[in-house]
């Protein structure tokens, strides 16, 4: 056994034995394996077939991504100098790596040759698809481009590598470098016990008295909800929303440099765009089809958000008299919190008694085992980085299916949000798959559990959704099992978990008072279900301006045109905001969905609001069968959950839902449908 446990691919991933000193090592010997793979692949000199050639292909980086998805996970949750140090330098290596292969002319002879033989020829199904994506992606990534382009490509691939890891980076360094400490009670008043115990542990944990507030999510998000002093919103708000804009860790240069790199990468492998270039293998398709989505959904929800616009001010007015001042940004989420109390009697505050993180995760996986006819079980033992990490494995029968981890609370050197990562996987020959999923919810303290809102509840099942597409894989190609599949089809099984949280089946199994063990009221389930459309054109707005920014940015952005990338993001998104946005606007420069990955979300963000359409219209069937209806539940296993990139991902859908999907559902299910009729 090697002294290196990167060097030792496990169903059991070793997060608590890595140290930096691993990593370069075990990279470079995992670089020089798999470069032999491959010119072993190139200097075969028997019959080629799809084993020898293709398959190949696909395994010989195995060892590679498993390893540099460990380290790559712990870079996130277990960010400190000399790990960061390790994975800053053989992240570049490692994408001028894979850039290269297709790059490599032997080896594109030799799939080029296998494509020739009359086996290739006769496959069917899954081989067949694996085999055109494999040339067609050659050709889409430069194996017909002279040397110098070839060279080209290489470097810029390296260089995004190398500047995206130093975006997410310096956003995680920007966030973690804020705090504000108030010892004043009274500029906290207005924030309920949760968000004031937290804030309170927050400056205990270093050593400080008061009430401390960073730009972690369930901090940042209690005060822009709930906080009546407008100073302290606005100055939450306005870190936030300028974070990464100030040295050290100033991400504006990297905007511009990022775009120029991919649209330079585009016009090499001969598309108008990046997102032509991105899209070209997903549903989509190209950028016009994507921004014509887009733009489809802006006209139908705009005559709804301008009225929420009139209707939010109109509110302030009426409470604080007709001389109350416009909105400020940071007073959106305060009055419509107050707005939503007001008409339905409703503050999600009343429902974060009922879930408690642990008893919500038990209740999340009862949902699935109903649903799918799995079972979770706990594992002990398994190899933890931080005392908050538990380890479970999904069975079917004795099966084991996949061994997974949960990380769910924030920290200061771990990434904002949430995620999910298939840290290995498996084919159905093989052991079980191997992943984790990632939050930032409310954390515990020694006074109280860690109880959760109702949007951390959902974060909770969407991550799981994703876990289960990789769980439930059954494809026998790696390269197209569980989750690797298009962008915009990626979300629909994530998505469509969302939607048992907002049925009563589902949420007794979950939603129980922490101190009583009383389940969930039924009035207070009505108020929650009365007002789960409040305002969600205005949420539809917000996901679409991330959309239209993203897409503006790698379809029309000339900086010779229209100037500073940050000015030119500003004035994009303005018209999808519910108040002016003031000239400091920079959001854009913490966007890790589009910036903090070679390519990651960049041109895709339109993929939540596509596979949201996908998600509503497929939960219809089990409106209608039966949320616990098993044979409902085993048929999106079988059409969507296991089948990966096995097929057209639209043809997944069809053989789900038995016709092509409509936008109807979703326009119902946010309150557009029935308001416009």
């Amino acid at each position: 056994m090697s002294d290196n446990p990167l060097l030792e691919l496990s169903i059991d991933p070793p997060y608590d034995r890595v140290r930096p000193e691993h990593v370069r090592p075990a990279v470079d010997a995992l670089l020089a394996r798999s470069q032999q793979r491959i010119q072993d692949i190139c200097a075969l000199t028997g019959p080629r077939t799809f084993d020898n050639t293709l398959r190949a292909l696909d395994e010989s980086t195995r060892e590679l991504e498993w390893a540099m998805a460990v380290v790559g996970h712990l870079e996130a949750v277990m960010n400190e100098p000399a790990l960061r140090d390790a994975y800053n330098e053989v992240q570049p290596k490692v994408s001028e790596f894979y850039s290269k292969i297709p790059l490599d002319p032997a080896l594109w002879t030799a799939v080029a040759d296998y494509a020739k033989t009359d086996e290739a020829r006769a496959l069917t199904d899954a081989k067949k698809r694996f085999l055109d994506k494999t040339v067609d992606g050659f050709r889409r990534q430069g194996a017909d481009l002279a040397p110098e382009g070839k060279a080209r490509l290489a470097a810029i691939a390296a260089r995004l590598s190398e500047i995206t890891t130093r975006f997410s980076q310096n956003v995680l360094d920007s966030h973690a470098a804020f705090d504000i400490v108030i010892s004043d009670e009274a500029k906290v008043a207005g924030l309920p016990p949760s968000a004031l115990a937290m804030a309170k542990d927050s400056a205990k944990s270093k050593g400080l008295t008061g009430f401390r507030f960073t730009l972690q999510s369930p901090s940042y998000l209690a005060v822009l909800t709930y906080a009546n002093d407008a100073e302290l919103r606005r100055t939450l708000w306005h870190a936030y929303n300028t974070s990464a804009t100030r040295e050290p860790f100033d991400n504006r240069s990297l905007l511009g440099e990022i775009l120029a790199l991919r649209r330079e990468q585009a016009t090499l492998l001969g598309f108008a765009d990046f997102s032509d270039y991105v899209l070209a293998d997903r549903m989509a398709k190209n950028g016009a089809t994507a921004s014509r989505f887009v733009a489809d959904l802006h006209a139908r929800s705009a005559p709804f958000f301008e009225r929420e616009k009139a209707e939010l001010l109109a509110f302030r007015r009426e409470i604080e008299g007709p001389d109350a001042p416009a909105l400020e940004p940071w007073d959106v989420s305060y009055y419509s919190e107050k707005m939503r109390l007001a008409r339905y009697a409703f503050d999600e505050e009343m429902l974060r008694p009922y879930f408690e993180c642990n008893a919500v995760v038990r209740g999340m996986f009862s949902v699935i085992e109903r649903v799918y006819g799995v079972s979770v079980r706990e594992r002990e033992g398994a190899s933890r980085y931080h005392e908050d990490v538990r380890s479970y494995a999904i069975y079917d029968g004795d099966r084991e299916l996949c061994r997974f981890t949960i990380d769910l609370y924030p920290r200061e050197n771990k990434r904002d949000g949430a995620w999910m990562n298939g840290i290995l996987s498996s084919l159905p020959s093989e052991g079980p798959q191997v992943g984790l999923f990632c939050a930032n919810v409310t954390p515990a303290s020694p006074e109280r559990p860690s109880l959760l809102t109702f949007r951390e509840v959902e974060t909770l099942f969407h991550e799981f959704g994703h876990l289960l597409h990789h769980a439930l894989s059954s494809v026998d190609i790696r390269g197209m099992v569980g989750t690797r599949v298009a962008w915009d089809f990626v979300e629909l099984p994530s998505q469509i978990h969302e939607n048992w949280c907002w049925q009563r089946e589902a949420l007794d199994l979950l939603a129980r008072h922490h101190a009583t063990g009383e389940r969930l009221p039924d009035e207070l389930f009505a108020k929650m279900k009365r007002a789960r459309t409040f305002r969600e054109a205005t949420m539809q707005m917000r996901q679409l301006s991330f959309a239209t920014v993203d897409l503006e940015l790698h379809r029309t952005y000339d900086p010779s045109k229209h100037g500073d990338v940050v000015s030119f993001a500003r004035a994009v998104m303005q018209p999808f905001a519910v108040t002016p946005l003031p000239e400091d606007y920079a959001m854009i420069a913490s966007f890790n969905h589009l910036f903090a990955d070679a390519v990651g979300y960049a041109a895709g963000y339109y993929s939540y609001k596509w596979a949201e359409v996908l998600d509503a219209d497929a939960f219809t069937r089990f409106e209608r069968e039966g949320i616990f209806n098993r044979a409902t539940g085993e048929a999106f296993r079988k059409s969507i959950l296991s089948r990966g990139d096995s097929e057209d991902p639209a043809a997944l859908f069809r053989e789900f839902m038995g016709r092509d999907a409509t936008v109807d559902a979703l326009l119902a299910r946010i309150g557009l449908v029935e308001r416009a009729a």
